[in-house]
């Protein structure tokens, strides 16, 4: 944005924008409410502005072809839930990992990984994963604790490996292209899963949990048989984009229509019931998120007016530090930020201050993405906002308090792939590279 002239300093602008987003908060206003509310005292105090202005770039946020896409993805996962796709895939899991220590905890996680590459949203994940498994789990003898916590940590992974919703709010926001991210998320996605899979081995092992029987040869090749067409969901989404045959948003709706022929003609399990329910329960969680769109664009947009980005970073910029240093700074940032504030707005708001930092240093865009990514996912699990841990202690009927301990034990491994992401670049990089180099450009 162009520097204009405010009648009001950077400063006095930040003091009260932040101000009172966090004075709100602690009110406990809804996080997006309290983004637009947070707005209007700036708006009034500025002669150049008006209230109307809120509603104008809440408006230009939401006229987003790209947006699209968030509802058609949560759509394909509601589909897939009613449809007895998920069904399927439970049944992969277990013929695949069932036999290892933990076996129903280490199906919730590979579950949670076939289950990321349809859905792009781990709110829908921990919702469904923690109705299927933490009640399952108490059965089977798993600690309250550890089924609670695996449930919610597992979710997270929606939000890194493609098609993931925040990747395109990334791309769309700060102008990244989201075949490269969807690309740059495989290899991180996958880190997370297998670190995830060994924190559980080492708990079933410590505490005796049960594992089941190893499937025989024909029992997996039935399984892969009556999952692939399940399965083809994520390579029609992602190999649609990254071969330019569709755009994310295009390549959301196609998913759709699968889904949709999935459950009605192949595995015929969804009626008309099961497709309204899929519908409300879509529109409902893409109503949440597209509003923190629309009121986190508006408080960017007053961040962008008054150049308040620019005075916070004017310090940061004399620290002289590398690509390396400016990577564990940008982590940090995330990580603290994703504590207090959902996903889509930390980067609507933070993602577009740290921009220029990245900049200075030559950070590959995508590398700057898949930083910020992982880091907000572990905000996902860390208190007080934490909305994956919220909704699967609300559905265990567990307090939060009671599960934290098991909860940061499982983040630890995690965190060493986020240095890993940071120290080495290729380990986000190499796929974009290699099967798309234009989108490097």
């Amino acid at each position: 944005m162009n520097p204009v002239l405010t009648s009001v300093d950077p400063s006095t602008a930040a003091w009260v924008l932040f101000g009172t987003f966090f004075t709100l908060m602690f009110l406990r206003v809804p996080v997006a409410v309290a983004l637009g509310l947070a707005c209007l005292p700036m708006l009034v105090l500025e002669p150049n502005l008006s209230p109307m202005t809120l509603v104008q770039e809440t408006f230009n946020a939401f006229n987003s072809f790209i947006l699209l896409a968030v509802p058609f993805f949560l759509l394909t996962a509601n589909l897939m839930n009613v449809g007895g796709i998920t069904d399927r895939l439970v049944r992969l899991s277990r013929s695949l990992v069932g036999h290892f220590p933990g076996g129903l905890a280490q199906i919730n996680v590979v579950l949670s990984f076939f289950f990321a590459g349809i859905s792009g949203s781990s709110t829908a994940d921990a919702a469904s994963q923690s109705k299927i498994f933490i009640d399952a789990q108490r059965k089977e003898g798993y600690d309250d604790s550890f089924s609670v916590a695996i449930t919610a940590v597992s979710s997270v992974l929606a939000v890194v490996i493609p098609p993931s919703i925040l990747m395109i709010v990334w791309g769309g926001v700060l102008s990244v292209s989201i075949g490269a991210l969807f690309l740059a998320g495989v290899i991180p996605g996958l880190l997370l899963g297998l670190v995830q899979m060994g924190t559980v081995h080492a708990y079933a092992k410590l505490r005796n949990y049960p594992t089941y029987p190893r499937a025989s040869l024909r029992e997996v090749f039935s399984s892969v048989f009556v999952a692939l067409p399940a399965l083809m969901t994520p390579v029609i989404i992602i190999g649609g984009k990254v071969f330019g045959w569709f755009t994310a948003t295009e390549s959301a709706c196609i998913a759709v229509l699968y889904a949709a022929a999935l459950s009605l003609v192949v595995y015929r399990q969804m009626d008309l019931k099961g497709l309204g329910g899929a519908l409300t329960d879509t529109g409902r969680l893409a109503a949440v998120a597209l509003f923190c769109v629309g009121t986190a664009s508006a408080f960017g947009w007053l961040l962008a007016y008054y150049q308040i980005p620019k005075a916070i970073l004017a310090n940061v910029g004399t620290w002289g530090m590398g690509q390396i240093e400016t990577g564990m700074f940008i982590a940090a940032v995330f990580l603290v930020v994703g504590c207090f504030l959902d996903a889509i707005p930390a980067i609507i708001i933070v993602g577009t201050i740290l921009q220029p930092l990245t900049q200075a240093v030559g950070m590959d865009p995508v590398q700057f993405a898949m930083i910020g990514i992982v880091s907000l996912a572990f905000g996902l699990v860390t208190p007080p906002y934490g909305l994956c841990l919220m909704i699967a202690c609300s559905i265990a009927k567990v307090r939060m308090v009671d599960v934290l301990k098991d909860t940061m034990i499982m983040l630890l491994p995690m965190l060493g792939v986020l240095v890993l992401v940071i120290v080495w670049p290729d380990v986000s990089l190499i796929l974009p590279k290699l099967v798309s180099p234009d989108f490097m450009k």
